[in-house]
């Protein structure tokens, strides 16, 4: 049986640290607002706020923050000032143990995907794939996808809804959440924080990346074997995506149904999870329900436990 980090109760610690690119105070102070008035109690690293060329400091720096948030048993979650590059830098110098003894939400995305896939690989410990600081805006507040964030970490039921593509492949199938970023996810491959998708639901997201690229990602993950064996693969945003002057060809969505056309698992498009302000956060090495029908892509948390 999987085993989750505790949900969160009033009163609870959330710390926030930058594992990889620099990101402001300013960035980070209306989100500390935010969870204080949601009841949360906040430490704030040191890496808030610091700098070092990129990075939200050196690669010791970073470490040492992270680390001491992973160790500090008063801390029951940790979210992620943002995301960039930086934790493949430093994740194999991470010493997990006591996280292991006492698990905490991981939370962020982007490169965090890293982190998420490491832990889930090595530990079989779920994290959250979610918003970090700088989601949270006075505009944006009161929005279902932050509220569904508060939803996540507290332990509320998860039930998503996407509109029909026709992209999509209707089916019905049940497995452990993984994935995160296309290109980290690419990135990761043969490394011990490689993504394990046997017999389990993959989401991927993107930004910034040319067609080709993205071609490139998906048939690397193919033959690696990592869309062979998986019980769906559900597609969120992919934003800022460009072409070359010699056109590609192909669309994001005609590239990755091409990449997984020999396959019968559902497949859903238009998740609304990603580099985009529409951001959901998915519980990453838990069990989902997904089902995908002419009308809608759907899925839900299957809780375990409590």
């Amino acid at each position: 049986m999987i085993q989750h980090p505790p949900y969160l109760k009033k009163g609870a610690t959330i710390g926030i640290t930058c594992p990889a690119g620099y990101v402001s105070n300013e960035r980070v102070a209306y989100a500390i607002d935010v969870l204080q008035l949601w009841g949360f109690r906040i430490k704030v690293g040191n890496t808030v706020g610091n700098e070092h060329f990129y990075f939200s400091g050196t690669d010791a720096e970073r470490l040492v923050d992270l680390q001491m948030m992973l160790d500090d048993p008063g801390i029951d979650a940790i979210l992620m000032g943002r995301g960039g590059y930086g934790v493949s830098r430093i994740v194999d110098e991470i010493d997990f143990t006591a996280f292991a003894k006492r698990p905490k939400w991981i939370c962020g995305f982007s490169d965090i995907t890293v982190l998420h896939n490491h832990i889930n690989a090595l530990l079989a410990i779920p994290t959250l794939h979610s918003p970090m600081c700088a989601a949270f805006k006075p505009e944006t507040v009161n929005s279902d996808h932050i509220k569904n964030f508060f939803a996540a970490l507290t332990g509320e039921s998860l039930f998503y809804h996407t509109p029909p593509s026709e992209f999509n492949r209707t089916g019905i199938s049940e497995g452990i959440l993984t994935g995160g970023n296309l290109a980290i996810l690419a990135h990761l491959t043969g490394s011990a924080s490689e993504v394990n998708t046997d017999g389990k639901i993959l989401f991927i997201e993107d930004i910034g990346e040319h067609l080709y690229h993205i071609d490139r990602l998906m048939l690397n993950l193919n033959r690696a074997g990592k869309l062979d064996r998986l019980k769906g693969l559900i597609v969120g945003s992919f934003t800022e995506i460009e072409d070359t002057e010699r056109p590609f060809g192909q669309t994001v969505e005609e590239i990755i149904s091409d990449k997984v056309k020999e396959y019968d698992y559902p497949v859903c498009f238009n998740f609304p999870c990603g580099h985009q302000e529409i951001n959901y956060t998915l519980t990453l090495g838990m069990n989902h329900r997904m089902i995908v029908t002419e009308q809608s892509g759907q899925l839900e948390l299957r809780r375990l436990n409590a």
